[in-house]
């Protein structure tokens, strides 16, 4: 999943991939990028942030727990496994919620300044490029 913020100053997000070319022992890998930091951290109770834009570019790896997120354009829920590719650092951002009562665990990887992230949006019939996204139970992107 991908969150930005639009010239307008709105977040918006959209479902997709990070694109993988084949390597060498057959495995599917992405280009290198570069990370300028990485962090762990939990989250025990929901902190309830109120809507804010995200301090760094940055991909957040989600290892425990389901989130409810939620832009002015819908909302999706981020699951154990997902990764989310925020680049919403103004503007009015996003607000989540934690779904259930399993601590929030993720990595946040910071991002270099001109480190390039190869995603590729999931355009699916009949959707338009940004709108509400809520997968299906068990499907990871």
């Amino acid at each position: 999943m991908k969150l930005w913020t639009g010239a307008e100053g709105k977040s918006h997000f959209q479902e997709g991939f990070v694109e993988l070319e084949p390597g060498a022992r057959g495995d599917a890998l992405s280009t290198k990028l570069g990370i300028s930091s990485a962090s762990f951290h939990e989250t025990d109770v929901d902190p309830k942030l109120g809507w804010h834009p995200d301090a760094a570019r940055q991909l957040v790896i989600s290892l425990s727990s389901t989130l409810q997120f939620e832009t002015q354009d819908g909302g999706f829920t981020l699951r154990p496994g997902d990764v989310l590719f925020t680049e919403d650092t103004g503007g009015a951002g996003h607000v989540w919620t934690m779904i259930g009562d399993e601590p929030w665990r993720r990595l946040y990887t910071i991002l270099e300044p001109n480190s390039a992230v190869s995603f590729r949006p999931a355009v699916q019939a009949g959707e338009g490029c940004a709108g509400s996204a809520t997968r299906a139970s068990g499907e990871n992107r």
